[in-house]
């Protein structure tokens, strides 16, 4: 499957192009602009916004940016690195970051820069992670700000963060198969 993208603004900053994997779905109403990379078979919902003006933003595989979401960095001092099957909730915003692989980053959550997330880590709903904050393998963070509020088993953890990104791949294909228009 190719990537879809009609109707998304995608623009190029100081000469760098946003790219997309293989497979990756836009909204019509999603942005992305400069140096952004993203993997196969990622999602970028409605009215999400991905600004690589300042900073590199890359994308593993099957990563889901939701609805209303804001990626951002900060010049000369962070950039955005999500694994694969990373899930960022509705009207999150992640700025200058890092999450690892089977990640969860919780509905209108603030991540700032040079929060390092580990293997299976969650960010709760409307929690604020501050600034240079490390959550380990399987953390539960909450409240504002964030502290650790629960420690999972690894896999247990990675399981039911998989499986939320395995639903927006999923998802997406509701979006881009022609013969059900």
């Amino acid at each position: 499957m190719e990537s879809v993208s009609e109707g998304a603004l995608i623009a190029t900053v100081n000469g760098a192009t946003p790219v997309c994997g293989e497979g990756t779905w836009l909204a019509p109403n999603a942005t992305l602009t400069g140096d952004v990379v993203m993997g196969r078979n990622c999602s970028v919902w409605f009215q999400a916004v991905i600004r690589g003006d300042v900073g590199a933003i890359r994308f593993g595989d099957g990563v889901n940016i939701q609805d209303g979401v804001v990626v951002h960095a900060t010049r000369n001092y962070s950039e955005v690195t999500l694994g694969d099957r990373v899930s960022v909730g509705h009207r999150a915003l992640v700025h200058g970051c890092t999450a690892e692989e089977d990640v969860l980053i919780g509905m209108g959550a603030i991540v700032m820069d040079k929060v390092y997330i580990e293997r299976g880590g969650l960010v709760a709903a409307g929690a604020v992670v501050l600034e240079n904050t490390r959550i380990k393998a399987g953390e539960i963070y909450a409240g504002v700000p964030a502290k650790c509020v629960k420690r999972r088993p690894v896999e247990e953890a990675v399981k039911a963060n998989r499986k939320i990104a395995e639903g927006y791949v999923e998802y997406k294909g509701w979006y881009t198969r022609e013969d059900e228009v």
